[in-house]
């Protein structure tokens, strides 16, 4: 009688950890929808890199994520990455938003930062950002760094 108390226990336990451990995948994996979008519209981003920037990444405003990445796309014509943005519809924002891929932290990962513009009219569904930022790639950064000086110090 006491042997299958314990051994409920440990199966519970069990089962606890292994329903943790299913949580933590797929919040690392990005794949649970802990922001709740309700009802979303479409917007779309032209971008010449988009670095690490995967499906289903956030896409915040001033630190409030009011969407997701949707999918991303090769446009073999602009030879560019469009992105297709899914935001909520309970935020709006204006047609000469700008849009920029940014990082979490030094190595985190990467999401689209929206600024709003001025604009009185609002970006409508369907409707492209033109005004966009690439993804900052740090292997390029640390060669252009690397070559700067050492051309800096090739010249002297």
């Amino acid at each position: 009688m006491k042997r299958s108390g314990v051994d409920l226990l440990v199966g519970l336990f069990v089962l606890l950890g292994f329903a943790a451990l299913v949580f933590l995948a797929l919040r690392a994996g990005n794949m649970s929808s802990a922001v709740g979008l309700g009802p979303t519209y479409e917007a779309s981003a032209r971008f010449d890199n988009i670095g690490g920037l995967k499906p289903r990444a956030a896409v915040r405003s001033a630190g409030v994520v009011v969407g997701r990445v949707a999918a991303i796309r090769f446009d073999d014509q602009a030879y560019q990455a469009e992105v297709v943005l899914a935001l909520d519809q309970r935020y709006r924002f204006p047609k000469d938003s700008s849009a920029k891929i940014l990082t979490s932290g030094l190595l985190g990962e990467q999401y689209i930062g929206l600024e709003p513009g001025a604009d009185a009219a609002m970006l409508a569904p369907g409707e492209r950002i033109t005004m966009t930022q690439s993804a900052v790639v740090l292997e390029s950064l640390i060669g252009q760094f690397l070559y700067g000086k050492a051309a800096e110090g090739g010249g002297k």
